[in-house]
């Protein structure tokens, strides 16, 4: 089994690792890196204030064999990083921490890929001869990011408004219905 790490300090991604997927997961090739988050244009567009950190990532490629007898090329991804998000609650900057651990078995063509995505539980690609691994890495978080991101508990007790206003995110709203109570209309 062959190990390969790559570790990314450049401007640009000019230099990402492509691999052979067939002849990766034939070797059982397991290769790992180290990104910094900001070479990740997608994701920094999401980002809060200065992106800092690293993703961490690893793929295993291995051959199965599938219930109809074939064999099939697989990766394993596992990946990490920590992204600096709004908390859409209180409007500050949450980091959160993204995990990966995902398969994907490949195939020869996109039809078949499309047909046999929905029934399986891992992920299907085509296979590719330069298979762009940060590019997939990149993917799967962006898929991991939550939709509406926020702390699990917001500190702050003030929250801005959209014109920058401040407004006291603690103090006991009136209950809208008790108003309508009052406007009861009683029957003679």
């Amino acid at each position: 089994m062959a190990q390969f790490s790559y570790t990314a300090r450049m401007e640009n991604q000019l230099n990402a690792p492509q691999i052979d997927v067939k002849a990766f997961a034939k070797a059982q090739t397991h290769l790992s890196g180290q990104t910094p988050l900001a070479q990740f244009e997608r994701i920094s567009q999401d980002c809060v204030g200065e992106v800092t950190g690293d993703v961490v990532w690893s793929i295993q490629g291995s051959m199965k064999t599938s219930a109809s007898g074939a064999d099939a090329a697989w990766l394993h991804l596992d990946a990490t990083a920590h992204v600096p998000l709004t908390c859409q609650r209180c409007l500050g900057a949450v980091s959160l921490a993204l995990r990966l651990d995902q398969d994907f078995r490949f195939v020869a063509d996109e039809a078949t890929a499309l047909a046999q995505d929905d029934e399986s539980q891992e992920d299907v690609l085509v296979l590719s001869r330069d298979f762009d691994v940060l590019a997939l890495v990149e993917d799967e978080l962006l898929m991991a990011m939550p939709i509406v991101p926020m702390h699990e508990a917001c500190t702050s007790e003030r929250a801005p408004t959209s014109r920058g206003e401040e407004v006291d995110v603690s103090a006991e709203k009136p209950n809208p219905f008790a108003a309508l109570a009052s406007l009861k209309i009683s029957k003679s």
